[in-house]
């Protein structure tokens, strides 16, 4: 069955309060100490606490600095009614909102001391990382559009946006931090609010703007916003970052078998008015179907070398999947016919972004209903390790079963072996554990 998660952002949204309602979903601390850890730098203490927003229960996630320490992990409420917004201001760390990216040269002439550290560095850090190869690719994406809005911002090179050291920590932590307890819960589909991002000004490096700030406002480019009646910043930098990049799209909440309700709370706490990030997160209903569009046009003038970085951004656009079929066209020219499909509501971003990296000058498109099985992802412990298996299914019936390839590849590099030596290892463990389950019926 398709595990649903929707951000409700009726509150805004940071880094921080993303963290929370992971951990208040369940997420084990530890698990985040250990993936957090992995990167080999410096991070200080990460915890958790229970705390009241306007009367509503919700986990706060807390980062301090000083050495690691151990702390109780969160207990876990599967119903959390939880909530508070947290300090809207630029995640949990300097009150008066100041951003973490700035221009080395502007920093130094403000008489600033701080290290500073660069893409390469925190590339670095994600990459001796211990989340799995897609997470890697995700968290060094996340951090590169950051610092690609605050370039654009500055009119500066991106080679000269640096993080301060306690914002590059925040930053890291938040961003490596929510990939990891991401790939934890496993959704399928992902869909958030229209945000509120809240009302008044806030207080930057650079002086005082309204709210959104430039970074947040570049960052939330086509997603739905709005001003609610708390005058602060409910959306920071980061929050608009995560919830961008993880939306598949925004809108109403979906249709679902609600299991789990999170709260993830922000510093403040606003009298009449709950400062959290909700989570809701269950199952899509069996045998349904869903509208997609589907844009196609067709190439033939193009340079060969541009269609693999078309499908990445088409991806990163919202497209749900990407083909290119080899077509002869008039004129007797070899062409490429470009297949997207995508939800709806990303129809214009797709064709704009068609229109921007391709020559085509014409895109069509048409909606549909399509039906797809209900998808998972089960472990199976092989002599190579530890591999997941995609288990596609309907009304719980399985259908189809194939061991994920990211694994089976990192598995084989780490032990020398074939990669489908490997994935004969995970099916045949998967047939065994079939049968074992069978015996026990």
């Amino acid at each position: 069955m398709a595990r649903i998660v929707y951000f409700d952002c009726f509150s805004g949204v940071s880094g921080d309060m993303v963290l929370g309602a992971l951990l208040d979903a369940g997420l084990p601390l530890d698990g985040l100490r250990a993936a957090l850890g992995s990167l080999a730098i410096e991070y200080g203490m990460v915890s958790a606490d229970r705390v009241q927003r306007a009367g509503v229960a919700a986990t706060k996630f807390v980062a301090t600095e000083g050495q690691p320490d151990a702390v109780a992990p969160v207990p876990h409420h599967q119903h959390g009614s939880h909530g508070g917004r947290g300090a809207p201001h630029h995640e949990r760390h300097e009150p008066d909102g100041v951003h973490t990216f700035a221009v080395a040269s502007e920093d130094a002439a403000a008489g600033h001391r701080h290290h500073h550290h660069s893409l390469s560095e925190i590339t670095a850090a994600i990459e001796r990382s211990s989340l799995s190869r897609s997470g890697k690719d995700r968290a060094v994406r996340m951090f590169y559009r950051l610092a690609e809005v605050e370039a654009a911002i500055h009119d500066v090179p991106l080679d000269r946006v640096h993080l301060h050291e306690v914002g590059a920590l925040d930053s890291i932590i938040d961003i490596v931090g929510t990939v990891h307890g991401m790939e934890w819960l496993g959704a399928d589909d992902v869909v958030a609010s229209a945000l509120n991002v809240g009302s008044g000004t806030v207080r930057c490096e650079h002086g005082t703007f309204p709210v959104p700030a430039p970074a947040t406002a570049s960052l939330l480019k086509g997603a739905p916003i709005y001003a609610g009646s708390v005058a602060a910043e409910l959306v920071t930098p980061t929050g608009a970052l995560i919830v961008t990049e993880y939306a598949r799209r925004f809108g109403a909440l979906p249709t679902m078998r609600l299991e789990r309700v999170a709260y993830g709370a922000g510093d403040r706490d606003e009298k009449g008015h709950p400062n959290v990030l909700r989570l809701l997160i269950g199952d899509a209903a069996s045998g349904g179907a869903e509208s997609i569009v589907v844009l196609e046009c067709e190439i033939d003038d193009m340079n060969p070398q541009l269609f693999g970085p078309l499908m990445d951004r088409l991806i990163a656009a919202g497209a749900l999947d990407v083909f290119y079929v080899p077509a002869h066209m008039k004129k007797n020219r070899p062409g490429t016919l470009v297949t997207v499909i995508a939800p709806p509501d990303r129809r214009q971003a797709i064709a704009d972004r068609l229109f921007a990296e391709t020559t085509t000058i014409g895109v069509r498109y048409q909606e549909m209903a399509r039906e797809r099985l209900d998808r998972e992802v089960r472990t199976v412990s092989t002599p190579a390790g530890a591999i997941g298996i995609k288990v596609a299914m309907r009304d719980g019936r399985v259908l189809n079963a194939s061991p994920e390839f990211e694994d089976c590849a990192r598995a084989a590099a780490e032990r020398g072996l074939a990669i489908k030596d490997v994935q004969a290892m995970a099916m045949k463990a998967w047939l065994d554990m079939l049968e074992g389950t069978r015996d026990k019926g």
